[in-house]
């Protein structure tokens, strides 16, 4: 391992450490508001991280980057493992720090994601990621969104003092099994992960019981009308029963109230494909940490082979893009529209259909559901219709309320009826004579599906036109383009 941190310079600091940063996935909204104050930059704004996407496909609203890439783990599906031999850099906290402003002033960022190798051990680590964002915060008076990855294993009072700096923290839980973790990365146990994982949670409950609200994040607010939904059987804190001790009573330099804790929220992040798990065994894992520990948000990371090893898929493996996409599909259905893992897949049928989103696909086992009627079905049961989401069944319910509705006045109020036609009467009638045949509406919503699954299974194969795209040049004008250039035509 070859550490040249004092030899580099920023400029080659930060190609080395944003390169190796591109692995983590972060790509959500901030989930915060927080007004710019007087002498502090920035802020930060619930919806406010909104997305553009280098040409490899990298998000680059945030400023995300690593602190080091030095690592005493080796895991084998990382590429900063402690047994490859690569260039290794380290950022002062300093350095990091000049590096947001100086971004955030250009507009070039809207916030940072920091994330690191276990360098050292993790206390060490975590406590250089603690003063980067301690000096960010309040010698730069940075108050922007910061979304920290904290390393297992560190202190808790560490963990504890960063949770209330940043707006988002995350722990990766790797692998959904302690076996399959055991394999590929055996200096980290599930153990280790979900404590710090369980400290947040009851940290962030201690700090909502003590404004008044409840002690679980707050959700989208259709799920209110959502009974028996993942969350509804998730234990209610309470706080008297908790093991840590009682410490909320943090107050910023510059305020006498209360810090908030990780306002926006934990997340974690799982491999998919570099072990032999299936997608039940994914979804109920995150069922299992939504209910359990009240994440914010489970990311899928389709896995991508950057290191030779028995243990691993081969170096010429594919990135499982589609299944990824179906996973982020199905994660939806279970935080907004009421189902469970149990209803998406069993142990008998452990895999999505990849040809079809997992809303249709169960639609298509369960067509003795269907047709739902559109002027009597509740708000819960037509979220169960394909094509039918959050907005447009809202729509239906407060539009039934003044008439009858009908095909017609359904695309009126914007519900788009390319697949919910299958599945749907209004006053009785379908909209054309639809046969309720299984292998009919599959044929017919596959193919509907089938150039967009293929381009998110071949990521390469297109690219995105720009303003100067070069292609359109390629080709030598003849004679009648000259003329028309000449006379305005073109």
């Amino acid at each position: 391992m070859k550490i040249l941190s004092d030899e580099l310079s920023l400029q080659e600091k930060l190609n080395i450490l944003a390169d190796a940063a591109k692995y983590d996935v972060a790509c959500t909204s901030s989930g915060v508001d927080r007004r710019g104050q007087k002498g502090s930059l920035g802020n930060s704004c619930a919806a406010g991280i909104c997305h553009s996407f280098a040409s490899d496909g990298r998000c680059i609203s945030l400023l995300k980057i690593l602190q080091s890439n030095a690592c005493v783990y080796d895991c084998k599906y990382c590429l900063n493992r402690s047994s490859n031999d690569r260039v290794r850099a380290t950022f002062k906290p300093e350095e990091v720090c000049q590096l947001v402003i100086e971004f955030y002033r250009r507009n070039y960022i809207e916030g940072l994601f920091l994330s690191s190798g276990v360098c050292k051990n993790p206390s060490y680590t975590m406590e250089l990621m603690y003063r980067t964002i301690y000096l960010l915060r309040y010698q730069y008076h940075f108050n922007g969104y910061i979304h920290v990855k904290a390393i297992p294993n560190a202190p808790e009072e560490l963990l504890e003092q960063m949770g209330y700096l940043v707006d988002r923290m995350s722990i990766n839980l790797e692998l959904p099994t302690a076996e399959g973790l055991k394999k590929l990365a055996p200096h980290k146990t599930q153990t280790a992960i979900l404590k710090p994982m369980g400290q947040i949670q009851h940290r962030i409950a201690d700090y909502r019981l003590s404004i008044g609200k409840d002690s679980r994040m707050e959700r989208s607010g259709g799920n209110r009308y959502l009974s028996g939904n993942i969350f509804d059987s998730s234990p209610k804190y309470i706080k008297e029963n908790h093991q840590y001790p009682q410490v909320s009573t943090f107050h910023s330099p510059s305020s006498e109230k209360p810090a908030p804790f990780v306002p926006a929220g934990q997340s974690t992040q799982m491999i998919i494909g570099a072990t032999e798990e299936n997608d039940y065994q994914l979804l109920t894992t995150s069922q299992q940490l939504y209910q359990q520990y009240d994440l914010k948000r489970v990311f899928y990371s389709a896995y991508i082979p950057l290191n030779e090893d028995l243990d691993l898929p081969s170096m010429d493996t594919a990135p499982p893009l589609l299944r990824e996409h179906r996973l982020y599909q199905a994660d939806w259905l279970l935080r907004y529209y009421g189902f469970h893992a149990e209803e998406l897949l069993s142990i008998d049928r452990p895999n999505f259909n990849v040809l079809l989103d997992p809303k249709c696909d169960w639609a298509l086992r369960h067509l003795e559901q269907f047709p739902v009627e559109i002027n009597r079905a509740d708000y819960a049961t037509l979220l169960k219709v394909p094509g039918i989401g959050t907005k447009s069944a809202m729509r239906i319910v407060k539009s039934r309320r003044t008439g009858v509705l009908t095909f017609d006045s359904l695309k009126k109020i914007g519900v788009v009826l390319k697949r919910a036609k299958y599945f749907i009467t209004c006053q009785g009638r379908m909209m054309y004579h639809i046969r309720i045949n299984e292998d009919f509406i599959t044929r017919q919503l596959i193919g509907e599906d089938y150039q967009k699954s293929w381009e998110i299974d071949h990521p390469d194969s297109y690219r995105q036109l720009s303003l100067f795209d070069d292609q359109m040049f390629q080709i030598q004008p003849n004679t009648t383009d000259v003329q028309q250039t000449v006379s305005g035509q073109l």
